[in-house]
């Protein structure tokens, strides 16, 4: 694939240029675009949108710039507007692609979460693994994007920049994971941060059930020791205390985001009595729960107040 003389500027490949408020984005399957082009997309350009494809199956070259990547479904490609990119695509290949505004993305982004703005501006391949979190979280928002796309309904941008948004995040969530394992993202993700995931995989989904660090390092296939030397390693701290970590984030949106009373709130969060989730939550943020919920409970108002304008 080489680069032609004049780089075409599209909306989507095939189709001149228009302004960018014409859609607030497009949905469409990978071979819709590519299967009438023989596979393959010729390098062009989008001034005023971003692209995200998540190849499900098959294989891609991927030129992006001056740069020559190949990737293998399950992976990402993200392709900020502005940058020179063209795909060659092998006929099983198959998975979602939406074409968006990146200003508006990046316009929401600024207010909710700054630091998206660099995974928003920043072309890259990213392979995927099963074992990865956040994975599982990205073909719901493509799909619940396809229904939006075809709605024609009342809100649609709100709600389409809103499914955008959230898609975004989950690529941003996985770029980090990568980034703090080590990993590059185009390649294969090593055996370490494989195992590292599928712990906080199953931590997430039974954090609830107090599991000793044992139970965890036997699902995982190792002993105790091996797993919090991982964790030390890679997560800077120990397994038990990451095993903790996440069981007080948990208390702690609880205690923000609903009036649960603290007795059942403990119960919620698999504590046997109200006394020993008050002693846990006091040992690792030396507040009772209840002065914790005033104290967020307040902050938050006092927060709300002073961005509300005066009249």
């Amino acid at each position: 694939m080489k680069h032609p003389r004049v780089i075409p500027n599209y909306d989507l490949y095939g189709d001149q240029a228009s302004s960018a408020w014409v859609d607030s984005f497009n949905f469409e399957w990978i071979p819709q675009r590519s299967n009438p082009y023989n596979w393959v997309i010729q390098p062009h350009r989008h001034d005023s949108f971003i692209q995200l494809l998540h190849l499900t199956s098959g294989q891609v070259e991927f030129l992006i710039d001056d740069k020559h990547l190949r990737g293998h479904g399950p992976c990402l490609l993200v392709v900020p507007a502005g940058h020179v990119h063209g795909f060659r695509f092998t006929p099983d290949v198959d998975g979602p692609v939406v074409t968006a505004a990146q200003k508006t993305l990046e316009s929401v982004a600024s207010i909710t979460l700054p630091e998206l703005l660099d995974t928003l501006r920043k072309p890259q391949l990213i392979i995927l693994q099963d074992e990865m979190r956040y994975v599982d979280q990205l073909m719901p928002l493509f799909l619940a994007l396809e229904q939006e796309s075809r709605a024609h309904a009342p809100g649609h941008v709100a709600a389409s920049t809103s499914l955008l948004l959230a898609l975004m995040v989950q690529v941003h969530r996985i770029a980090q994971v990568l980034e703090a394992s080590g990993e590059a993202p185009h390649q294969p993700v090593s055996r370490r941060a494989r195992q590292i995931e599928r712990f906080r995989t199953l931590l997430d989904r039974e954090f609830r059930q107090h599991k000793p660090l044992r139970a965890y390092a036997d699902q995982l296939g190792m002993t105790p020791g091996q797993l919090s030397r991982l964790c030390r390693e890679t997560l800077g701290m120990s397994g038990l205390d990451v095993i903790n970590a996440r069981l007080l984030h948990e208390a702690q949106r609880e205690l923000v985001y609903t009036l649960l009373p603290i007795k059942q709130l403990a119960g919620v969060l698999g504590f046997a009595d109200d006394a020993y989730f008050s002693r846990f939550f006091r040992k690792h943020t030396g507040l009772s729960p209840t002065e914790f919920r005033a104290q967020a409970l307040a902050q938050l108002n006092q927060q709300r107040q002073a961005e509300t304008p005066a009249s």
